[in-house]
């Protein structure tokens, strides 16, 4: 592949243009016009880059991020140019769902590194890679091709900042400059000066015919030596070699018909051959492809846990238990919004700083970089307040969790124990929201005991996770006796509810903050002749049956989170659907966005305190 010429590389282009016209029209739908416009930039990229077909996923390879990935079509037939997946496949298999060559490019393609599809993600994927290959002591280089219309978003200069600060001189990106986008030309619809911009962050700039392969490669060769994060604007034309469909906005999600397509493959010099892929089209099942998942085996010493006799707050623990693992452990890391003391990373600051990667208040781009930090080898701690790792990042995580990432998502002051700062800080949907994310573990300690053992469960454990903390001091539960319940004997496993007392006339269920004052009440409770089980539930996604249908004649329910779709839903949900109704079900939790105040006068006001859970048993017994 290193070896071809100039004319081998126009005449790939050429070959591609018809591939790319063929399997839109075939799938009557996808995004022609910025293929044929990006299509000289990725055929020249993948013959420079140190990509290999026989050899897709070794790791020394670039890393080769595409960020407007609806131009799948150019990306999928530059591959099968280069014989990464089969020419065939693509055209008949385009968009249709036993194909996994979707609208959209998914990881796990080879030579796709990242699934992308919201547009704006692809930049801050590629500073993840970088980041990674700085931390892994790699020299592979990482290449984000962009669009110009995606420019305008705020996340893309978060990235580019980004990448200035961390002097990311293995970072070169791509822009297609077409000038072209659904709503018309570019420059009308948002104006942006991409190359200022990029210059204004301290990157360098090239400018070039992203249509003339030789200054591609020029700008390639000065790029990837220039010592410096680069970007190469290329000024292309939409619909490029078709000149009914070329700077028409028309063409950006409009296939041809099969008229338009006879003569624009006439134009190309390229044989109709159609009806051929439409025949193999038919014979594909109408079923959903096999997955495309990355995996890597995760190899971690997650040292010796902590035992916590007196109280303390549960982020301690968690930072604590970061810092822990990066002393120990060179391939693990953690990524800072501007609040390492709250979220408690600066013991890992202290302990190991060059395994702390701060973007400052970029949430977006934190999320999106440490997404791809954690998938390229890197056990990644991605620390936030709850409102901002989990309601502002929302799409963020969800990308994650669509490119199979490794990512542990930790995120302190949640639900009302945050503070006086108020409602905008209220983080009340830790729980709930993650739920859209399939594939994301939620898991909410109840003691700092507890927090450090699931850091260290999380860390050796390939997937996706939450952990959610409040913000206050707790003490170690204990058992009746006076001895820690989460001692230094105990192991966390995943989906195991903890019976903390045991009583026959009712169960209280709870998790994270809540448990104390669940605790409280069973002995308030007692006092009146009742006894409650209290059962703590660290993992509210993965609920046991077997204590569920133990405990289920009186259930009380107590969060510190949403009422309506947090721990109590989840459990009359699986309670539904094991056919069990109790004789009483009460769900307490947060029913509005809550007032300033400290939290054990928020508890208090909102009915969370040991005292008003009582009331309301009592009042319903």
């Amino acid at each position: 592949m290193k070896h071809l010429d100039i004319e081998s590389l126009k005449e790939i282009s050429r070959r591609c243009r018809g591939d790319i016209l063929k399997m839109t029209t075939l799938a009557n739908s996808g995004h022609p016009g910025g293929s044929m416009s990006s299509i000289d930039l990725l055929v020249t990229l993948y013959a420079f880059a140190n990509v290999d077909p026989k050899d897709p996923w070794n790791e020394d390879r670039d890393r080769i991020v595409v960020s407007h990935g609806h131009i799948s079509p150019a990306v999928y037939a530059t591959l099968a140019a280069y014989g990464f997946v089969n020419r065939e496949d693509v055209i008949a298999g385009f968009r249709h769902p036993a194909s996994i060559f979707e609208g959209h490019i998914t990881r796990g393609i080879p030579g796709v590194e990242w699934t992308t599809g919201n547009l704006g993600q692809g930049l801050s994927a590629g500073v993840g890679f970088a980041l990674a290959a700085k931390f892994k002591k790699k020299n592979y280089h990482v290449y984000v091709v962009m669009s110009d219309g995606e420019s305008a978003k705020g996340q893309v200069q978060e990235a580019r900042r980004t990448a200035r600060k961390y002097k990311l001189d293995n970072l070169t990106v791509l822009v297609d400059y077409n000038d072209i986008q659904i709503s018309g030309h570019a420059h009308e619809v948002m104006y942006v000066d991409i190359k200022a911009e990029f210059e204004a962050a301290g990157w360098k700039t090239i400018e070039i015919d992203g249509h003339d392969h030789e200054q591609i490669l020029s700008a390639l060769r000065i790029a990837k030596n220039d010592g410096a994060p680069t970007a190469i604007i290329a000024r292309t034309v939409i619909g490029k070699g078709v000149d009914f469909m070329e700077d028409k906005p028309d063409y950006h999600g409009k296939a041809l018909t099969r008229e338009e397509l006879d003569k624009a493959l006439k134009m190309l010099g390229i044989e109709n051959d159609l009806h051929v892929y439409e025949e193999k089209r038919k014979l594909l099942p109408i079923k959903a492809h096999e997955k495309v998942k990355l995996y890597y085996e995760v190899k971690i010493n997650t040292g010796t846990p902590r035992v916590y006799e007196k109280g303390t707050d549960n982020r301690s623990a968690l930072g604590r238990a970061i810092a822990d693992l990066a002393v120990l452990n060179d391939n693990v890391v953690a990524v800072d919004c501007d609040l390492k003391s709250s979220v408690k990373l600066d013991f890992l600051d202290k302990e190991r700083p060059d395994r702390l990667v701060e973007v400052g208040v970029q949430e977006h781009n934190a999320a999106a970089l440490a997404g791809a930090l954690s998938a390229d080898g890197l056990i990644t701690f991605f620390a936030d307040f709850g409102v901002f790792g989990i309601d502002e990042t929302f799409n963020q995580h969800r990308l994650n969790a669509i490119n199979n990432t490794n990512l542990k998502v930790v995120v302190t002051h949640c639900g009302i124990d945050v503070g006086e700062d108020g409602k905008t800080h209220h983080g009340l949907n830790y729980v709930g929201a993650p739920l859209a994310w399939y594939g994301f573990k939620v898991i909410v300690p109840a003691d700092p005991n507890q927090t450090d053992r699931v850091v260290r469960y999380v860390a050796s454990q390939y997937g996706n996770y939450v952990i959610a903390v409040g913000r206050s001091k707790l003490e170690p539960i204990r058992r009746i006796d006076g001895t820690l319940y989460f001692d230094e004997n105990y192991v966390f496993e995943y989906g195991k509810m903890d019976i903390l007392r045991e009583g026959e006339d009712g169960a209280i269920y709870s998790m994270g903050s809540a448990v104390p004052e669940a605790l409280r009440a069973w002995e308030l409770l007692r006092e009146r002749g009742l006894n409650f089980t209290v059962v703590n539930v660290p993992c509210p996604y993965d609920l046991d049956e077997k204590v569920l249908k133990a405990f289920s004649n009186f259930v009380v329910v107590v969060e510190d989170h949403n009422v309506y779709n947090g721990l109590g839903s989840l459990i009359a949900q699986k309670l539904f659907e094991l056919g069990i109704l109790p004789r009483k079900f009460i769900k307490v939790g947060l029913e509005e966005f809550p007032v300033s105040g400290d939290a054990k006068y928020l508890f208090e006001i909102y009915g969370l305190k040991a005292e008003k859970i009582v009331e309301r048993i009592l009042k319903e017994y």
